[in-house]
């Protein structure tokens, strides 16, 4: 062998060596300052509480504080530009709602960012589904009855959303296309509004989340018709899923999780979404989840990309079959 060969065969030995090297010694440092944990929502609520348990277990775990900014506005353009702006090497990561993430830049003109290939998946953090709810006025008590009276009524009963694009009302819609009926759509800002003109009796019917309804359907203010995720909420063991209750292949789970942007080491990607995986099944976590009406939900960063994008597929046929626009 020449001198020549020997000398390019060293190189790029000390390369390889350096790249191995470099990323065990990444992996072993990291993190090594505090963690700025974007959340596209404002303080309060489910994701405040995902927020919090999940910066307050990584910060006992790794020594460094987690630091949660609240980044709320604009359809999630306000956090998303802070994340794809910051440094990618770990230290700046996102929390979503599976369905708002996905589902605004199908809906809204001009976000400047692609919801898949501009992020990296981490980890999933936990999942549950909507309860479809009716006013104790409205004479049906399961599924069929409620698909039966709609189909005698068509363009009758109504529906809350909590505002339009969201999930509550592409809940609604996709059960107007399996069901094969017609019913009105009233948005509101917000869930609270919602809950309270359903009580009221202002409108019909609205797919809530559990941790703010299951008062109001123990106390039998609400009737608690069917829940949209693929399995029974352990909060309301009776509460039969949309398939059980009548309409197969209806399901539409609520999901969150935490994305890096797209550039971030994929070793610091692991490790992080490793530990989070350790946090969300500890008990005292499944505890404090169930009384928002959710499970832990374990998922690799492969399969929280592959679940993006099922997901984003599923809404964007909705959409397309309700005629879906934001005003």
């Amino acid at each position: 062998m020449s001198k020549l060969n020997h000398v390019v065969t060293h190189v790029l030995t000390a390369v390889l060596l350096a790249a191995v090297f470099g990323t065990a010694a990444a992996q072993q440092t990291y993190p090594n300052k505090p963690i700025r944990f974007i959340s596209p929502y404002p303080p309060g609520g489910t994701t405040s509480v995902l927020g919090r348990l999940v910066g307050q277990k990584l910060t006992e775990a790794w020594g460094q504080p987690v630091i949660l900014d609240n980044r709320p506005g604009n359809f999630g353009v306000i956090s998303a530009d802070a994340l794809l702006k910051a440094p990618r090497d770990g230290h700046t990561i996102m929390l979503i709602s599976g369905a708002s993430h996905v589902i605004y830049p199908l809906l809204v003109k001009g976000i400047p960012y692609d919801a898949i290939k501009d992020f990296a998946p981490v980890a999933t953090l936990a999942s549950g589904g909507n309860v479809l709810l009716l006013h104790t006025s409205v004479p049906a008590n399961n599924l069929r009855e409620l698909i039966a009276l709609a189909k005698s009524k068509p363009g009758q009963l109504n529906y809350a959303s909590s505002g339009g694009g969201g999930i509550s009302h592409l809940s609604s819609e996709l059960l107007n296309i399996m069901a094969g009926i017609k019913t009105q759509h009233i948005p509101y800002k917000g869930t609270g509004p919602a809950v309270t003109d359903l009580l009221g009796g202002q409108v019909d019917m609205f797919f809530g989340p559990p941790s703010v309804v299951i008062s109001h359907i123990k106390s039998g203010r609400l009737k608690a018709i069917a829940i949209t995720s693929a399995k029974r909420l352990p909060a309301l063991p009776e509460v039969p899923t949309m398939a059980e209750a009548g309409l197969p292949g209806f399901e539409i789970e609520l999901w969150y999780a935490v994305l890096a942007a797209a550039g971030t080491p994929k070793e610091l990607v692991a490790k992080l979404s490793n530990e989070i995986a350790k946090i969300i099944v500890a008990p005292e976590i499944k505890e404090i989840l169930a009384t928002h009406g959710m499970e832990p939900l374990v998922s690799t960063p492969e399969q929280l990309g592959a679940l993006m994008k099922s997901d984003t597929a599923k809404f964007a046929d909705i959409i397309k079959k309700a005629n879906i626009k934001l005003d």
